[in-house]
């Protein structure tokens, strides 16, 4: 008579579950690595495509479009507020949508808003969290308080102006940034060429990682409790800022090395390079180039990649 099979005992079922978790465990991380490294490649990529717009807007234009537009200019005949992305919606093969958005209107007015609730692949990082639908605005004069009827599009990538002197000379034994030298190759109302880059295309940063805007981030922490009026969408043209550095938590921004303010990124995302990428982020340089630097890095050697002519 043959004998019966043997069923598993609890306790090896027990050992064999612990083994499949350790396992899961470990694989786990791995997993999570290899999904975020794909998305960090895609937010290059995108930052990249971003580069050529820009230099074919400089081709048609023979000046680099301004950060945002306060006045009439290359792009921009009717004199509104108008951010750079709306400027380069046909080099990254957004012509349909250029040809809806009025710029005789400033970006809020009239359909202009309406637009901007287009989502545009491009223009997000797939890597940034926190976002949420914006379906109002704080005021930011002359643009009121706003409700929209459709929730507007984010934008994660934004244009790094320069530094802001007052914040950055501190870190140095004796003020080097003033008017002359503290912007990079776009600014507000700026019509710059790439012949005003005199520390080289490759040694300065036009766009910069900034993830989830409006809603306020600080450590990769949500403040509900704290508004921001600039980036709220990708035609908003108050969206780019200059560096400033900020504290370790994030809750102070510009306040110097005896208060902390040595951060480059990744501290708060109102006003500051921000991305939801470990310990960096991806810059965008003038030559069209993206490098990854780390959040780690010294604050001047950011300020000298932030500013396009070189300090005295």
């Amino acid at each position: 008579m043959g004998r019966g099979r043997r069923a598993f005992t609890l306790v090896e079922l027990l050992v064999v579950i612990a083994i499949i978790g350790i396992l899961v465990a470990l694989l786990l991380p791995a997993v999570q690595m290899a999904r975020e490294a794909a998305r960090r490649t895609t937010c290059a990529n995108n930052l990249r495509q971003l580069g050529l717009a820009l230099h074919l807007f400089h081709d048609s234009h023979q000046v680099l479009p301004a950060s945002g537009w306060t006045r009439q200019g290359p792009g921009n005949p009717d004199g509104k507020y108008v951010g750079w992305r709306p400027l380069i919606l046909p080099f990254i093969e957004q012509k349909n949508v250029r040809d809806i958005y009025r710029f005789d209107l400033n970006w809020w007015e009239g359909t202009n808003s309406a637009v901007a609730s287009i989502p545009i692949s491009l223009f997000v990082c797939p890597s940034a969290a926190h976002d949420a639908e914006v379906g109002s605005a704080v005021a930011k004069p002359p643009r009121p308080a706003m409700n929209f009827s459709n929730p507007l599009a984010p934008t994660h990538y934004e244009a790094l102006m320069g530094v802001q002197p007052s914040s950055i000379n501190p870190h140095f034994p004796a003020p080097i940034y003033d008017a002359a030298n503290r912007f990079s190759a776009m600014y507000r109302n700026s019509e710059m060429t790439f012949g005003y880059v005199s520390d080289g295309m490759t040694n300065t940063i036009m766009l910069v990682e900034c993830a989830s805007r409006p809603n306020v981030v600080r450590v990769g922490r949500p403040r509900g409790d704290l508004s921001n009026d600039q980036g709220i969408c990708w035609a908003d043209s108050e969206g780019p800022f200059s560096l400033d550095g900020a504290s370790s938590d994030g809750e102070r921004e510009g306040c110097g090395p005896a208060n902390g303010c040595t951060w480059p990124m990744n501290r708060k995302n109102d006003n500051e390079p921000y991305s939801f990428h470990p310990q960096g982020g991806n810059f965008l340089f003038v030559d069209a180039r993206v490098q990854w630097l780390s959040q780690d890095m010294d604050i001047k050697a950011m300020a000298a990649l932030a500013t396009a002519r070189a300090a005295d």
